[in-house]
């Protein structure tokens, strides 16, 4: 026998047994305790008041409901069509600017590779501009890449217009002023896109992040991408978090036309080890309403997808 007739009003003590089931299920799937909260509790604001038919069919109304907002905050407004984009700025003379940020060790270098692969399968040029000062050996490692990559498309593909270069200066110099000269050089040698790679960098790394901070002011980067590692779940929120406010504190405030901001995109390495685990890209959405622009899956040059918003929600809500 049904709990409730057909044309029951749904009530707050109707929902909150099912959501607080819920809650407990996304934060097993590592999607932060607040932001679990809260979802579940814009669920509940908008479905109190709404008629459904039976009890049975109760728990799977909530469910899709939970879902459908967990679509839409993975599906961000501002629809990033990065291909789009660098044909616009192509069209006005000038390159494509992406910059790279990070804490140290999550595979900066290893996934802009995997992202100047993407754009030379889709015949863009592509400039990297060597811009971590810091570390020893990350010049080499782009240089490796570089040479990886020349050699699958360059030496494979004499009729694409693709090539791929790397501007660099050596170390202990200053990154701003490297990217500067970088950009020009790639609009003086009509380059369709810049991908600049900068120093890995703590968050509460106050001198670094004003570094980082003046680089993105100075030179108006189309996109600034967060790197950060899916494996690590919520902590890699919390770097995401406060990397951005590090840079908006330092001055990096969206201008009236959107070419400089702090972070406003991510990329998340490692999607392919988390298995059902995909909280952390939930939360990193939620909190910032910036979409997650790939995901790395796996070692070679071609594991980099864009997100399946759908098949995140699956894996979570399974």
């Amino acid at each position: 026998m049904n709990t409730f007739s057909y044309n029951k009003t749904l009530a707050k003590s109707d929902l909150d047994p099912i959501l607080a089931n819920l809650r407990d299920h996304l934060i097993a799937k590592n999607v932060a305790a607040e932001i679990a909260t809260k979802l579940c509790d814009s669920v509940a604001n908008k479905l109190i008041g709404q008629n459904v038919n039976t009890w049975m069919g109760l728990k799977s109304f909530v469910k899709n409901a939970l879902e459908e907002s967990i679509l839409r905050i993975l599906s961000p407004n501002r629809n990033l069509n990065i291909l789009r984009e660098v044909q616009m700025k192509n069209d006005s003379g000038n390159p494509y600017v992406i910059v790279f940020c990070g804490v140290n060790g999550v595979g900066k270098s290893t996934n802009l590779a995997k992202i100047a692969n993407w754009l030379l399968l889709n015949d863009k040029s592509v400039l990297v501009i060597a811009c971590d000062t810091f570390r020893a050996g990350a010049i080499e490692q782009l240089r490796t890449h570089i040479h990886a990559l020349k050699n699958i498309h360059e030496n494979s593909n004499s009729g694409s217009s693709s090539k791929i270069d790397l501007y660099e200066k050596g170390y202990g110099k200053d990154a701003t002023g490297i990217a500067m000269e970088g950009i020009r050089y790639a609009s003086n040698s009509s380059y369709d896109v810049c991908l600049v790679d900068t120093a890995g960098r703590m968050q509460g790394n106050e001198p670094l992040m004003k570094q980082l901070a003046k680089l993105i002011k100075v030179n108006e980067p189309d996109l600034t991408l967060f790197v950060g590692e899916a494996l690590v779940g919520n902590e890699a929120v919390d770097q995401l978090v406060n990397f951005n406010r590090a840079l908006l504190d330092n001055g990096c405030r969206s201008a009236s036309n959107d070419s400089v901001s702090a972070i406003n995109g991510i990329v998340l390495t490692k999607f392919d080890t988390i298995d059902d685990q995909v909280g952390a890209a939930i939360s990193m959405t939620y909190i910032t309403g910036q979409p997650i622009v790939f995901v790395g899956v796996g070692q070679t040059y071609r594991d980099l997808k864009r997100l399946n918003a759908r098949a995140v929600v699956r894996a979570l809500m399974k």
